[in-house]
């Protein structure tokens, strides 16, 4: 039996096609709660989206994300998720650890931005997340800053020039 918590990749290799079919029917059925998957793996989820989860991607309340902190594996990841027949598509764009530079964010339902955090983090530039917020101001996104990160997160906050980016899709009204 394979046991996968809230916080693992359910589209990791280990994970079988039958069990994350199954956790997705759990998700459907439970429709009172707004649930975010969240990959690295964004090929195998396009696929599975497109095929054996084709019920659940329609779900308003089943989200699907991607996370993207750099050009080289994050940016492929969008177009990977884009390609997924997803009612919600969220990106994760942390932790950010570079300019990302053009962002295509057709057909993106909502970015999370967010510093890496704890030992060893590395820094996250105000401009990399301004970019960011701007593209999706943009393009019709709602932008969320979760936390500029750091060894001590809590000292760096999540203000982005004086304010907090708490914005959200318009599927958000579940989560009320």
């Amino acid at each position: 039996m394979i046991f996968v918590n809230s916080m693992s990749d359910l589209f990791h290799e280990g994970v079988p096609d039958d069990y994350i079919i199954a956790v997705a029917e759990v998700m459907q059925r439970a429709n009172w709660h707004t649930f975010q998957v969240l990959t690295k793996r964004s090929e195998r989820m396009r696929s599975l989206l497109q095929s054996k989860l084709s019920d659940a991607a329609r779900e308003a309340h089943m989200w699907w994300g991607v996370s993207v902190e750099n050009r080289k594996y994050g940016l492929p990841r969008i177009d990977h998720l884009r390609a997924a027949p997803a009612t919600v598509r969220f990106l994760s764009i942390e932790p950010l650890l570079e300019d990302l530079g053009h962002v295509d964010l057709s057909s993106i339902s909502w970015v999370i931005v967010g510093g890496e955090s704890g030992p060893g983090a590395r820094p996250m530039k105000k401009d990399w997340v301004i970019s960011i917020r701007d593209q999706c101001h943009d393009q019709g996104v709602p932008f969320f800053f979760k936390q500029w990160g750091g060894v001590h997160k809590k000292q760096t906050g999540r203000e982005l020039d004086g304010k907090t980016y708490d914005e959200f899709p318009s599927y958000a009204g579940r989560l009320a």
